[in-house]
């Protein structure tokens, strides 16, 4: 008989996982939503970033601190792996400016729609709305659905829970529960903005608008990109970048301070001779925008520091003004997480150690990546290494 392989969540680790085992098995797929890959169709409001461009070399140093583990498992299924994925469902794809990876469609919805397909021709199960509830005394998986209480007996099962980010979308780390609480790592936002105490007039008057083409700065680690000012912080690309030596700072010490170059095409003597014009009758917002080119953002961050009692010259402010991070923003808002099942909870092949024939993937492992197509790569590259450990554990299974 066919083996029986369970998988337990329908994001991309779940569903590459399914694919791989297709192959070796009749494969059924549970998620507790309505419908799969939400939190996928979700990232591809803004272009699906599927993977980048870099060397394989440059990408493995984008996952800080990870285990060896997830590294192999990038490097066996790699970017070019990604791509030639989404090619063979039909969805082309090009390298942006940026390097990063995109379907020529820009969206996840056709991509999301073939994958199905060709899951659903090659025999995989798709069970929405059943929510895993542990085993029961049988070794059975437990799952309460619509129907109530059922259970399910697999050979091998991959866990694709996810992480803790955006619970509303499916994933929101419940699953911790029925595992050893020694093997988790608690919860932490990653890819995440931060608070900050703005006065209630730049609130009024920026909030929702982007900061462009800035550098920022904190303790040897700098970026050039965008970031977004809200109601409640600062938040964008550039931000994610720098959130998680942030995050660990706040964690440590508490409000630390970011700084933000607001003109980093500008050498910072250039701009000083610029500024040093006889301002005349000019009010101060006509003077930065006239000499130092200063959008009415990036003056209104700069009028913000002086009222707060800033005491630096004005080309200091623009080149490095300084900006107190409260505290990250919550985990239900960010991009993704860090923490989840520790990588000593699992052997070589992504088994769960306290758990034989249990092997897990995607976010909820313990790791964390930047934005720019590195989470959904190691979603996708640990679900096809979990899928391959659960085939070559069943292979040694007499």
């Amino acid at each position: 008989m066919k083996p029986q392989f369970a998988v337990i969540g329908a994001g991309p680790a779940g569903l590459m996982a399914a694919e791989v085992l297709a192959s070796h098995g009749q494969v059924t797929v549970f998620d507790r939503m309505p419908s799969p890959g939400r939190k996928f169709l979700m990232a591809g409001r803004g272009g699906l970033n599927l993977t980048h461009g870099e060397a394989l070399e440059t990408i493995l140093g984008r996952y800080p601190h990870a285990a060896p583990a997830l590294l192999r498992a990038v490097a066996a299924f790699s970017p070019q792996a990604v791509i030639d994925w989404c090619h063979g469902l039909g969805q082309e794809s090009f390298v942006g400016s940026s390097g990063r990876v995109f379907p020529r469609a820009m969206k996840a919805s056709p991509l999301l729609r073939a994958w199905l397909a060709r899951l659903a021709a090659a025999g995989v199960v798709l069970r929405t709305r059943q929510d895993w509830r542990g085993w029961d005394e049988t070794g059975a998986l437990r799952f309460a659905g619509p129907a109530g209480e059922s259970s399910f007996v697999a050979d091998a099962t991959v866990l694709a829970l996810g992480g803790a980010s955006w619970p509303r979308l499916g994933a929101d780390g419940r699953w911790t529960q029925l595992l050893p609480p020694s093997a988790i790592a608690a919860w932490q936002p990653s890819n995440m903005g931060f608070a900050v105490a703005w006065s209630e007039r730049f609130r009024t008057r920026f909030a929702g608008w982007p900061l462009k083409r800035v550098g920022l700065a904190f303790e040897g680690h700098t970026v050039l990109g965008e970031a977004m000012l809200t109601q409640a912080g600062i938040e964008g690309g550039a931000i994610y970048a720098l959130s998680a030596p942030i995050r660990d700072a706040i964690a440590a010490r508490g409000p630390v301070s970011l700084h933000i170059d607001l003109r980093p095409d500008l050498a910072h003597a250039n701009l000083a001779a610029r500024l040093r014009a006889d301002r005349g009758s000019q009010s101060l917002s006509n003077f930065l925008r006239s000499k130092a080119g200063l959008s009415p953002v990036a003056i209104g961050l700069v009028q913000e520091a002086l009222h707060a009692g800033a005491s630096a010259s004005l080309s200091d402010l623009i080149k490095a003004l300084p900006l107190r991070l409260e505290a990250p923003a919550p985990i239900a808002r960010a991009i993704s997480s860090a923490g989840g099942l520790e990588w000593s909870a699992l052997d070589d092949r992504f088994m769960i150690r306290s758990h034989p024939g249990v092997f897990a993937a995607g976010e909820m492992l313990d790791w964390e990546a930047p934005t720019g197509g590195y989470l959904l790569q190691a979603c996708f590259s640990t679900g096809v290494a979990a899928a391959r450990g659960a085939i070559a554990w069943l292979g040694a299974t007499p």
